[in-house]
């Protein structure tokens, strides 16, 4: 064999052990990055049901919470519904309990008006001159502010004397003294005296000076005339009557029959 036969058997062996080299070289480098993948997606799907085993876990745990939330909410509306119900039933029995004591109270009221009331009510007193005066009434009661005062209802009034005409007075309502005998005629009072006809709202008798004056709305009529005055006193010692205007600046006014 001569040399450059060898030589070119030399080079085609070297090209062959390199060509056999980088085959053997690729193959085992597939093989490593095939088994490098395997493992790789063994672990991703060991990873992945991992994963879906937490997932399973965590709506679980969710679905327990929210049945949770869901009685705590049932419970909160229960005891809201109740507490609304105590509420109010606490107010009903709160208002039942003040219209009862209201009504408790009106009743004592009443039985105590009741109490107090009297009915048929007569007065009869004499001053020094010798007038008589009698007061009448359908019923009377204790004023609640002073116990000396008696609130008279249909009330009929006499002031009698051996020398003068008689004076009756008769009116809705009268309040009368029994400390001091004095009286308070008011609404619709009709005084009559002589031929004279006095209607006026207001008719006070004060027996410590032996005076009655009407006052407020004062007409006066007789046979002749009606008369609008501001003010009428009468003297009961003398029976003298004053007639007077409601002010200085206005004056009694007359209509003749």
């Amino acid at each position: 064999m001569s040399i450059k036969t060898f030589i070119q058997v030399l080079i085609l062996s070297l090209i062959m052990l390199i060509i056999g080299g980088v085959y053997f070289k690729y193959f085992e480098t597939k093989k490593n990055i095939v088994e490098e993948v395997n493992l790789s997606n063994l672990k991703n799907n060991e990873q992945l049901e991992e994963l879906k085993s937490k997932i399973s876990e965590l709506e679980l745990k969710n679905e327990q919470l929210s049945k949770k939330i869901k009685n705590s909410k049932n419970k909160t509306v229960e005891i809201t519904a109740k507490t609304e119900e105590d509420t109010k039933q606490i107010k009903e029995n709160k208002d039942t309990s003040i219209d009862q004591k209201e009504e408790s109270e009106k009743k004592i009221i009443k039985k105590k008006d009741i109490k107090n009331l009297v009915k048929d009510v007569e007065y009869t007193s004499v001053d020094q001159k010798g007038n008589r005066f009698n007061l009448l009434a359908n019923s009377g009661k204790s004023n609640p502010d002073n116990n000396n005062i008696l609130d008279l209802k249909n009330v009929r009034g006499e002031i009698k004397s051996d020398k003068r005409d008689n004076i009756y007075i008769v009116s809705d309502f009268a309040q009368y003294n029994t400390s001091n005998l004095n009286s308070k005629f008011y609404e619709n009072v009709i005084i009559e005296y002589q031929d004279k006809k006095i209607t006026c709202e207001n008719f006070d008798i004060i027996m410590e000076t032996n005076k009655a004056v009407a006052y407020n709305n004062v007409k006066i009529t007789d046979p002749q005339s009606i008369m609008k005055a501001g003010i009428v006193e009468f003297d009961l010692a003398t029976k003298d009557v004053n007639i007077n205007p409601e002010n200085a600046t206005t004056e009694i006014e007359v209509i003749t029959n």
